[in-house]
């Protein structure tokens, strides 16, 4: 059932329609797949709120660019595709929750590809499992987006703020917290194909993350005037918490499987720890290990000697330069592409198996994360294994736009099997 738009420009709907997709805007809003996210709630309100008054209008590239993420009125949306990229993570997050069982009678919010203005279909009637679809229809605009990328599911943060960790108990305390939050969420882990050798493995599983030992100062509180601090000098080691994001989703499949696993600095690691069973690597110009590991595969990290410039070499054609990370227009606008390299196969110097979770900036190591956790992303990598003939190892090397600092979803660029 279509309904157009009265000449009014209201949209259509009565009262009791409009109601019930306001009970079930808050019903998606509430759900983990937006909840955790202060972006996209605030994107999908707005434009199914807009549409159900009627301004349809409005929901426009540029236009929800400035109300929703304040950009000024001239701002270039070519390179600045914050729009498109929200929408294409919407898009995303909705599918998703709409495949979780229950949720088959509810009213379906969508959001066209190529369009800023939500349909709406009501649930199946009868026995003929028909349904009706509500659809407002658009006004042609002069500024019809493009097909845009997707973007990650990671919070907005600021890539550069560190989380400090007093020492490695306190560590494994909060992920383990964080890894229960995760289970929590409705997540689904995707504990098929890349993770099977791993959570078969009757060893534990060790996290290898980079640690910083930068800190020689610790701000307390006074117990009986909280305001009051002291600072005291101490040993400190710091975690980025960007890095700390892959580790939660990793362990999340880890402790839905009953798996048992531990977690060290760098710096700390051993060879023999690594002889102990399979272990993840997390980060990779400030993971030694990491860089120690992946220099003779197929795909590995390089600079410069002045360390402005990161990227990632294929060995098979070194002077090629493809994936490559200018520190200095990443520091100067925080807009960038990045790229990873996500990794397992059996170490030759320990016969245990090797995880590599890496990107060349932080946010190159939150969309490996967010790959090897996702099912959807996973499908990629598989299908590339199966047409290699299902070896053992394997290798591929992933890129990701960077927004204002927050990673978008990963593509697979290049994949190697042995």
């Amino acid at each position: 059932m279509s309904i157009d738009p009265a000449p009014n420009g209201h949209s259509g709907l009565n009262e009791d329609e409009k109601a019930a997709i306001q009970a079930q805007l808050e019903r998606l809003l509430e759900n983990p797949h937006f909840s955790h996210s202060r972006r996209f709630p605030s994107f999908l309100r707005y434009v199914v709120e807009q549409t159900l008054s009627g301004q349809t209008d409005s929901l426009k590239e540029r236009t929800l660019g400035i109300e929703i993420f304040g950009r000024n009125a001239d701002y270039d949306t070519s390179s600045d595709p914050i729009v498109r990229v929200t929408a294409a993570e919407i898009r995303k997050r909705i599918a998703q929750y709409y495949q979780e069982p229950g949720h088959e009678r509810e009213i379906r919010v969508s959001l066209p590809s190529g369009s800023y203005v939500p349909h709406f279909q009501w649930p199946a009637i009868g026995e003929t499992g028909a349904s009706e679809a509500v659809t407002v229809p658009e006004p042609v605009h002069d500024e019809t987006p493009p097909e845009e990328p997707a973007a990650a599911n990671v919070p907005k943060r600021n890539l550069r703020q560190w989380w400090v960790l007093g020492a490695g108990a306190a560590a494994v305390l909060v992920l383990a917290v964080a890894g229960v939050m995760y289970l929590r969420s409705g997540q689904r882990p995707a504990s098929g194909f890349f993770w099977a050798p791993v959570l078969s493995s009757s060893d534990p599983v060790l996290f290898c993350i980079a640690d910083q030992n930068q800190y020689s100062a610790i701000a307390l509180r006074d117990a009986t005037d909280p305001t009051r601090q002291v600072i005291l000098k101490d040993n400190l080691t710091a975690v980025v918490i960007d890095d700390l994001s892959p580790i939660v989703k990793v362990a999340g499949i880890l402790q839905a499987n009953g798996k048992k696993y531990s977690l060290k600095g760098e710096g700390s690691t051993s060879l023999t720890d690594l002889r102990n069973g399979p272990t993840i690597f997390v980060g990779a110009f400030d993971n030694a290990w990491t860089l120690r590991l992946t220099h003779p595969l197929r795909y590995s990290f390089a600079n410069n000697a002045e360390m402005t410039h990161f990227w990632i070499v294929d060995n098979t054609a070194p002077n090629q330069v493809k994936w490559e990370v200018d520190r200095l227009q990443q520091m100067a606008t925080n807009n960038y592409r990045d790229y990873a390299i996500v990794a397992r196969f059996t170490d030759n110097n320990t016969g245990k198996l090797a995880v590599i979770v890496a990107g060349v900036g932080r946010g190159g190591t939150i969309a490996a994360g967010e790959f090897l956790t996702d099912p959807a992303d996973m499908v990629q990598i598989e299908r590339a294994a199966q047409g290699a003939g299902n070896k053992k190892n394997m290798e591929a090397v992933l890129s990701t736009e960077i927004i204002g600092g927050a990673p978008g979803t990963p593509k697979m660029e290049a994949a190697y099997f042995w």
